[in-house]
């Protein structure tokens, strides 16, 4: 969590600058250009950041070597570096799917925090990958934050990818930057989805009314571009299942939109969907919803499928994993009310 209570998303995990050189610039190595005006940013760094085509000059991928000339326009993408916390490694289970010399793909459980700060500095993801990789080199720049991709919420379960390398690492975050990355959820979410599917458009940033959640400014006056995708997968009158398709990953962004539409997830405390919203005010309902509260104490998300190209093969990889036994049980639950079959086992 950071300072403010907000776990980030992707998209904040890397640093994108824009340098137009002057009029005057020198033609020189774009490495040593760059090198120069970022001084966080070591050489070697930066060259990893342009061999995996994160370095970007008038529009088009360039090597470490390019000759920068005047009126040149470059943008660069790279892992913003680790916080001066001394992290340690801790022997904490990890449900891996996938692993090879250059990524690792996992499950992440509900009730973990990826990344330590605020308040978790321990017992985190993080924590475990690190004792994972005990045996591995440090990677530059990203010291004690062992490949961080992207983030899921504590309360979000489902499929993550790790990177191994730096190469890797800069890769999978431009497949992320440049949407050719699929990653598709499922959630259960309050009311009857009027559409059988459509898309979600509204600028996110943090509210200002509650500085640790986030808001939608439609306008597009204040926050960042998020554009989520749905289609609807199962209704039952009072909740739809609903799978969602990322082409952005703005902090919250699936809870955050889906409670713009009007239908806040499941039990999501942060977003309203902790109150029954839909249904009738019989006390059987209501025992119903509670008692599947109880199941399913967190927000109904789930992380289900993840595909990108893979840094070093270039091959089109794919992973799926089912859903966490604690939204199965509350599916199966309203499956069972919605047929009358639930009242009559009372």
């Amino acid at each position: 969590m950071t300072e403010e209570g907000i776990e980030q998303e992707e998209e904040e995990l890397f640093e994108h600058h824009k340098i137009i050189a002057d009029k005057g610039q020198t033609v020189i190595r774009i490495d040593k250009f760059l090198s120069d005006r970022l001084p966080n940013s070591s050489r070697n760094k930066i060259q990893q950041a342009a061999q995996s085509g994160n370095v970007v000059v008038n529009g088009k991928t360039v090597k470490p070597n390019y000759k920068i000339k005047p009126y040149d326009e470059v943008s660069i993408v790279m892992p913003y570096p680790p916080r001066e916390t001394e992290l340690k490694a801790e022997n904490i289970p990890l449900d891996i799917i996938y692993e090879d010399d250059t990524l690792l793909v996992l499950n992440k459980p509900a009730n973990m925090v990826v990344h330590p700060g605020y308040g978790n500095f321990d017992g985190t993801l993080v924590n475990g990958l690190i004792y994972h990789f005990q045996n591995l080199p440090e990677m530059e720049g990203n010291e004690g934050r062992p490949g961080l991709v992207h983030r899921l919420d504590k309360n979000t379960t489902g499929i993550m990818v790790i990177a191994k390398t730096e190469y890797a690492l800069s890769h999978l975050a431009k497949q992320f930057y440049d949407r050719t990355s699929d990653r598709r959820y499922q959630a259960l979410v309050w009311g009857d989805m009027e559409q059988d599917e459509g898309r979600i458009e509204g600028d996110i940033w943090r509210s200002e009314k509650n500085r640790k959640i986030m808001d939608v400014f439609p306008e597009g006056d204040v926050g960042k571009s998020a554009i989520t995708n749905y289609k609807v997968l199962k209704r039952f009158g009072y909740v739809t299942l609903v799978e969602y398709k990322l082409d952005t990953g703005r902090t919250h962004q699936i809870r955050v939109h889906s409670k713009w539409i009007g239908h806040p997830l499941f039990n999501d405390p942060e977003y309203g969907g902790n109150k029954i919203l839909k249904g009738t005010t019989f006390t059987k309902y209501r025992r119903f919803v509670e008692n599947c509260f109880d199941l399913l104490p967190r927000q109904a998300l789930h992380a289900k499928t993840l595909a990108f190209t893979h840094p070093k093969t270039k091959e089109w990889m794919e992973f799926d994993s089912e859903l966490p036994d604690d939204m199965k049980a509350v599916l199966e639950k309203w499956e069972r009310y919605t047929s009358g079959r639930e009242l009559e086992d009372e």
